[in-house]
């Protein structure tokens, strides 16, 4: 929930208690905040055992698609090509095609992989000149 708030922020916060309550009173402030922090994560794991203990093995079942929602909540583009990055940097393993194709697998013992001929494309047949052409109803 506080993932956004950096330290700069906390301090600004802390100046502006200083300001607002005064020295006297700002170390009373902080204690009764962290009392209040403390009690209310008691209060949250007290409710989270509870719901384990009287949900059994499916507090886990439960568990599993709320934590893979928080996954894709999390997922955005910029953690998605740093780690496409570090797998292919970092990974001993070549990546497999989904064709099967593996870099490097294909030469054996030694000799280069034989080059492929060049596919020539299929020609088009030419309509006369008062036809129409055929049209897919499904594509347009």
């Amino acid at each position: 929930m506080f993932d956004s708030v950096g330290w700069g922020e906390i301090l600004i916060l802390v100046v502006a208690g200083l300001f607002i309550l005064g020295p006297e009173r700002l170390p009373s402030a902080m204690a009764w905040l962290g009392k209040t922090i403390r009690q209310v994560r008691e209060y949250a794991t007290g409710a989270r055992d509870q719901l384990r203990n009287e949900l059994g093995p499916e507090f886990d079942e439960l568990r599993k698609p709320l934590d893979d929602l928080r996954g894709l909540r999390d997922f955005n583009p910029r953690n998605a090509t740093r780690n496409a990055v570090r797998r292919t940097l970092f990974d001993d393993d070549p990546p497999e095609k989904p064709n099967g194709y593996v870099p490097g697998g294909a030469a054996t013992n030694g000799a280069p992989a034989p080059t492929p001929h060049p596919a020539t494309a299929p020609r088009a047949d030419r309509l006369s000149p008062n036809e129409r052409p055929p049209i897919d109803p499904d594509a347009t």
